[in-house]
């Protein structure tokens, strides 16, 4: 089934070649995210941007059966107004396949979710690293440029600081260590 995504040129008349390049996107929009009810796209041309100096605006709304719309259609900067065509084309369809992205994600319950960081005690320290002790008794290594906000000069043994683990060379490590 063909989604009905509606084109619109504006302030330009589009080459073939332009023509069947949004459509090619459109199709391999279609292919990926194929629950798409409706949508708009709306190129704007260089005639419709005295102001800019001859740039290309390229918007795209979709709605999903949900009735949730994702809208890439907004005022947009003036570094997302571009001097080639294809470079907006595609800039466009990468902010519409984020957005659709992020939603359908939603929908499934899908839900980023980071871990805090963990804290530690600083034990030792040496020039230009140091180890802490996690909160199951492990002595794990940091090294200086680990240490946020170059704070590595104010540590002294016994400091609680937060850090995320990570594994490196030689096994765990701390990074992104903070006081």
């Amino acid at each position: 089934m063909q989604t009905p995504i509606e084109i619109d040129f504006q302030g330009f008349t589009p080459t073939d070649r332009q023509k069947a390049s949004v459509q090619e996107h459109i199709r391999l929009f279609e292919k990926r995210f194929g629950r798409i009810s409706s949508g708009r796209l709306v190129a704007i041309g260089p005639g419709g941007h005295h102001q800019t100096g001859g740039l290309y605006e390229v918007n795209i709304r979709l709605r999903l059966p949900t009735g949730k719309e994702v809208d890439a259609s907004r005022t947009p900067h003036a570094d997302e107004r571009h001097s080639d065509f294809y470079f907006a084309l595609n800039d466009a369809f990468k902010r519409a396949r984020r957005q659709l992205q992020d939603k359908v994600g939603r929908l499934r319950g899908e839900v980023k979710s980071h871990e805090p960081p963990t804290a530690g005690t600083v034990t030792k320290l040496f020039e230009d690293h140091g180890f802490l002790e996690t909160p199951a008794g492990l002595e794990i290594y940091f090294h200086r440029n680990s240490v946020l906000n170059g704070g590595f000069a104010k540590l002294k043994p016994g400091m609680r600081v937060t850090y995320v683990e990570e594994e490196g060379e030689s096994g765990p490590q701390a990074s992104t260590v903070k006081i």
